[in-house]
């Protein structure tokens, strides 16, 4: 059996000659079953309905009105009447599901609340008994909902490749069709600002694509013929034509989808502690409110109603309320507190699972360094010229340009004020730089390639651009027609806050690795700066994911962070993941378990202190429900319970144990 939580399938795999079992058994459990098709994967699974949620609020309103009427000593016949109604309009649901958990021999928290919940019916417990159901169906609501954001993933992902692509047909025209009818060898074409809809080759013209989605690269790639172009990327300028290498539902994309789908499919949801504790608990119950009830009246002589009464009054203190609400109350007080610090938590699983951290695993761009390329380094490379002179050069040229290193160079002179020389005659050159004249002579701006085309390079500025580059920076250098006037470096800088934050999560005894699609350079260089404890470049999508699972050796606990599609399934697989919430694409942010909504890495260790602490006061709450309940049992047992004593036993419980959860709240 194979179960997907995220997407609500059981995928059942087995023998021919078992088929009618496995439906049986499926169909006993209350749900339907649907074959397989021909490939074998499942049919496309109809989305459930959204139930109403007005039926719970109205429930919860009369349920309320049952304890006014109560306690102002009405008539007995509307108490139960309000009490009866706010029940099953809230439990049927519960009651279904403990019945089946019943007729399976399991005695599940579902089965536990609907004897509890049926024993204070029967007590004349009308207000306790439509409390205990309205607010243990609100609980299992909290649940289910912070599951149904994470099921958007996929959809995210998928939204990324466009429909259609624009093919050549056999006559030599050109015609949209749809992406998923694309053969191999098929010739596309796109044009600038276009999404890329599948796997290619380039066969004709030249562009820049941004490739973040993907590789998680910082700047966009020049792409030439002969250059492999990805699905969901996008063509930012230029035209191009490109042979089709991969079909709609193999493409690097769809590896990407498949590897979420994966990974969230191997993180088996953590079962909760009262449903473990309720396996034991109940039995327990039962046998001793069996005995209570039985044994002084067959053994010793005992009055049968007064024992029957001790009987249910145990079954009134036994009841789960407490510890039903001991949980949510402290995870929803927890999520609130970390929601004001503007951490968002997509479930109480995470905010229990946090402090438990051993490893981080970080993304770089946008999520350690700011994801915007700036100039870090201008040196002048001959004497006796100007350097502000220089500087407007280079700024004239890289103002034409919309390359993200141009335009880093062309900001940096704006900010300082530097003027711009009027350009004749300018030319891009793909791949290399720009070139233009200016006051009639030839200046050229390029990368390292350029430069050595044009036979201007030495042995020294070889080791000084191999010395900038190997500190993560890209080099661009301005030439006249003789010589090489001036070096420009441009890098992605760290965020202040990434020190800090690194610092913190190392007295928290948290290591932390990073994982980028850019160089081993660049990685190395950003990692010391920060203090990071192993760095690791080159990464692509299922590099990140592997990473992961290697650290997640152990069953040590992983957190993942990250901002990109292409961090996608390493966050699905990690057990906590962490997606750079303002910057962070749609994708990561519902993949990941946690969004930092402000792209502060201070929010980790923040996070885990909080984490912390929601454990204590669940620990707490658990206690104080469980202990106040085994007092007042030992009082019945005695003779001195009453059923004024049972309410105050589980309403007292109740209320001690969401006063305490509340604490979180406070600063």
């Amino acid at each position: 059996m194979e179960f997907n939580l995220m997407q609500r399938v059981l995928t059942v795999a087995h023998k021919p000659e078992a088929l009618a079992p496995v439906l049986d058994a499926v169909r006993s459990l209350g749900f339907t079953p649907e074959l397989a098709s021909a490939d074998g994967q499942p049919e496309k699974v109809q989305e459930p309905e959204h139930k109403p949620w007005w039926p719970l609020a109205l429930s919860g309103i009369v349920a309320i009105c049952a304890e006014v009427a109560s306690w102002l000593g009405q008539p007995s016949w509307l108490v139960a009447a309000l009490a009866l109604l706010a029940v099953f309009g809230s439990g049927l649901t519960t009651y279904k599901k403990g019945w089946i958990a019943v007729r399976n021999g399991n005695l599940n928290i579902n089965a536990l609340m609907s004897i509890a919940v049926t024993g204070a019916l029967l007590l004349g417990q009308w207000p306790e008994a439509a409390m205990v159901m309205v607010l243990f169906t609100i609980a299992e609501l909290i649940e289910a909902k912070s599951l149904d954001r994470a099921r958007n993933a996929i959809q995210g992902l998928m939204r990324l490749a466009p429909e259609t692509a624009t093919v050549r047909q056999a006559d030599g025209s050109w015609a949209e069709v749809e992406a998923s009818s694309v053969t191999l060898g098929a010739v596309v074409r796109v044009k600038p600002g276009e999404r890329i809809g599948l796997d290619g080759e380039i066969t004709s013209g030249r562009s820049t694509i941004n490739q973040a989605p993907i590789t998680g690269e910082s700047l966009p790639i020049e792409k030439a013929e002969g250059d492999a172009v990805f699905a969901g990327t996008v063509n930012e300028s230029g035209s191009f034509e490109y042979r089709v290498t991969a079909a709609a539902n193999n493409t690097t994309l769809s590896r990407i989808i498949h590897a979420v789908e994966e990974a969230q499919s191997s993180k088996a949801p953590t079962q909760r502690f009262v449903d473990q504790f309720a396996r034991i608990y109940t039995p327990i119950v039962f046998v001793v409110a069996l005995a209570v009830a039985t044994v002084p009246p067959l053994l010793f002589s005992g009055n049968w109603f007064d024992w029957i009464y001790k009987a249910l009054v145990l079954l009134v203190i036994a009841c789960p309320c407490a510890l039903v609400i001991s949980t949510p109350v402290s995870i929803v007080s927890g999520l609130a507190a970390a929601a004001r610090r503007g951490i968002l938590v997509k479930g109480g699983t995470y905010l229990e699972q946090g402090r438990k951290l051993k490893w981080l695993a970080l993304d770089k761009t946008g999520t350690i360094t700011h994801g915007k390329p700036v100039q870090t380094e201008f040196e002048l490379r001959v004497t006796g010229i100007d350097a502000v002179h220089v500087r407007s050069l280079a700024a004239s040229l890289s103002g034409r340009s919309d390359h993200p290193v141009s335009m880093a160079i062309a900001r940096a002179a704006d900010n300082d004020d530097i003027t711009r020389y009027p350009v004749e005659e300018f030319e891009a050159i793909p791949g290399r730089g720009v070139r233009g004249v200016v006051d009639g002579k030839n200046y050229s701006l390029g990368n390292h390639r350029l430069v050595e085309e044009l036979g201007r390079c030495s042995v020294e500025l070889e080791e000084r651009l191999d010395a900038l580059e190997r500190q993560g920076k890209t080099v661009v250098v301005l030439l006249d027609e003789v010589r090489v006037l001036a070096l420009f470096a441009v890098a992605d800088t760290v965020k202040e806050s990434s020190r800090e934050a690194i610092s913190e999560l190392h007295k928290l005894g948290v290591r932390t690795a990073m994982l980028t699609g850019d160089n081993p350079h660049t990685a190395q260089a950003i990692a010391r700066q920060v203090g990071i404890d192993q760095a690791e470049g080159n990464q692509l999508p299922e590099d990140k994911l592997r990473a992961v699972e290697r650290l997640s050796a152990n069953s040590t606990m992983v957190g993942m962070v990250g901002d990109g599609i292409n961090d996608a399934p390493a966050l699905a697989r990690a057990d906590i993941g962490f997606a750079m919430g303002a910057m962070g694409t749609d994708t990561a942010i519902e993949t990941a378990d946690v969004a930092l909504m402000d792209d502060d890495l201070r929010k980790l260790p923040a996070f885990i202190r909080l984490s912390k602490a929601t454990h204590s006061v669940l620990v707490q709450n658990i206690a104080l429900a469980l202990g106040i309940k085994a007092v007042f049992l030992a009082l019945t047992l005695v003779g001195y319970g009453t059923m004024w004593m049972a309410v105050f036993a589980d309403v007292g419980a109740s209320l001690l144990v969401v006063g305490n959860g509340l604490r979180l709240l406070r600063k």
